[in-house]
């Protein structure tokens, strides 16, 4: 076998095994995803969550007015990227602070990384006596990770913050920036 020959074996052989990882380590976004979606159900169980493709069917449905969508992450996290039109709110917010600027009769979706934080926020706001709240099940983490679209202040953004390196492995490699600013 000539030199040329052997490298280019050599190279294919790289690639097929770099797909192989690459699916796996998909494959374990989902599944660590998966297993914290549960954790949130369970700790949050009068919190209702909506699926990602139920909003992304709201969302483009003109005769049904859309919900006010409310990114419950670090000023840092949503400036990676966040949910089209969705408005930041600090996690540790409370019902009393928000209550003046969300009208009374509009829906009100809150997501985060995961849906842990978020889920906290829709547990006060119900708490608060609001009864149109619910939690994006899997949050902006599975919202990417289906491929659906995200912004940045710049437009269209195609990373997501991961928030720690263990929340990270919760999205897809291909999501996870290169650099990012721990939250704070």
């Amino acid at each position: 076998m000539d030199t040329r020959r052997f490298f280019t074996l050599l190279a294919s052989a790289f690639l097929v095994l770099k797909g192989i990882l690459s699916a796996r380590a998909e494959e374990t976004a989902e599944d660590a995803l998966r297993q914290m979606k549960q954790v949130v159900r369970s700790r949050f169980p009068d919190v209702r969550q909506l699926s990602t493709a139920e909003l992304a069917t709201w969302l483009a449905d003109t005769n049904r007015p859309a919900p006010l969508l409310l990114d419950v992450r670090t000023p840092a996290e949503f400036a990676v990227s966040h949910l089209p039109g969705a408005r930041r709110t600090d996690p540790p917010s409370t019902a009393a602070e928000l209550s003046p600027s969300l009208p009374a009769d509009r829906p009100v979706v809150v997501y985060c990384s995961v849906g842990y934080r978020s889920s906290e926020l829709a547990t006060r706001l119900i708490k608060a006596g609001r009864t149109n709240v619910m939690n994006l099940d899997g949050s902006l983490f599975q919202w990417a990770n289906e491929g659906r679209a995200l912004r940045s202040a710049d437009g269209p953004a195609k990373a997501v913050h991961p928030y720690n390196e263990k929340f990270g492995r919760m999205l897809r490699p291909s999501l996870r920036p290169a650099r990012w600013e721990t939250p704070k």
